[in-house]
């Protein structure tokens, strides 16, 4: 009979300790998650400042006519970000027809990655 009883009271006391466990896991793994999706949104953050930097010193600063290297700089930059609705109005700046336009897609660009930042 005591054996019994030290038996039943060890599968309780390991019961309790799994049930203690899964849910510790659980609550960690949320949490992981929640690091993760910050840490993801901190490095777009970061790329979108990086391009915007980028974009301002080499375009909007230049006093000549932007070199075939920066351009490709400024596309890889742009590229690195993998967002497709910055990617679409870098790309309607970049094939703007004239002068008027290329400005005013720059202005919707710059409005757009300063939104992006979260």
């Amino acid at each position: 009979m005591n054996k019994r009883l030290i038996l039943i009271i060890v599968i309780g006391i390991l019961a309790i300790g799994n049930a203690y466990f899964i849910s510790r896991n659980y609550i960690l793994s949320r949490n992981l998650t929640a690091v993760s999706s910050e840490a993801s949104s901190f490095e777009t953050n970061k790329k979108v400042l990086n391009f915007s930097q980028l974009f301002v010193d080499l375009v909007l600063n230049s006093k000549s006519e932007i070199d075939f290297d920066t351009r490709l700089r400024l596309e890889n930059a742009v590229r690195d970000i993998k967002d497709s609705e910055i990617l679409n109005q870098w790309n309607k700046f970049v094939n703007s027809a004239t002068e008027s336009q290329a400005q005013e897609e720059v202005k919707s660009l710059l409005t757009l990655l300063i939104k992006k930042i979260q």
